[in-house]
């Protein structure tokens, strides 16, 4: 029943993201070429990563914010440990441009925001985080935790 419901899930979890990476080709098949890029933020539906990938979203007012470029640098320090867990960095730094992303989550200068595959917001952060801090968050997540299990059934 397990091997039926994971194999249901893959086949499930593949066909949105054949459909995703039609719809959007550029940030969902860049991402999939190289899971340690940063993208920006600025013109992306957010919708089009639903189950496909977890968004960590940095905003800041300017890309010279010492607390974004803190926060980049720590995410860069270890973006296996991120991509190991389907992460997306995702970066908007134009308050002006007014991001469809900018617009529905509605940061305050610095932020640092997690999302779930599911499309929540699970995790605001005013500061920056490192990447062992991140990936503890994630880990605790449920959908994470069925991951981790169906990759040890797999073995």
């Amino acid at each position: 029943m397990i091997r039926i419901l994971a194999l249901f899930t893959w086949v499930f979890t593949a066909s949105i993201a054949t459909a995703q990476e039609a719809d959007t080709p550029t940030v969902a098949a860049a991402w999939a070429s190289d899971k340690t890029g940063v993208f920006d933020a600025t013109s992306l539906d957010i919708d089009t990563l639903i189950w496909l990938a977890r968004p960590v979203v940095v905003f800041a007012d300017s890309p010279n914010d010492p607390r974004f470029r803190q926060q980049m640098d720590l995410l860069l320090e270890s973006p296996e440990a991120l991509a190991e867990r389907d992460v997306i960095i995702l970066t908007d730094t134009d308050p002006a441009a007014q991001s469809p992303l900018r617009t529905r989550l509605r940061p305050r200068g610095f932020g640092l925001v997690i999302i779930g595959k599911d499309g929540e917001v699970e995790l605001r952060k005013p500061n920056p985080w490192d990447v062992r801090e991140i990936t503890r968050s994630i880990d605790k997540m449920p959908l994470r935790q069925q991951e981790v299990d169906d990759r040890r059934f797999e073995r």
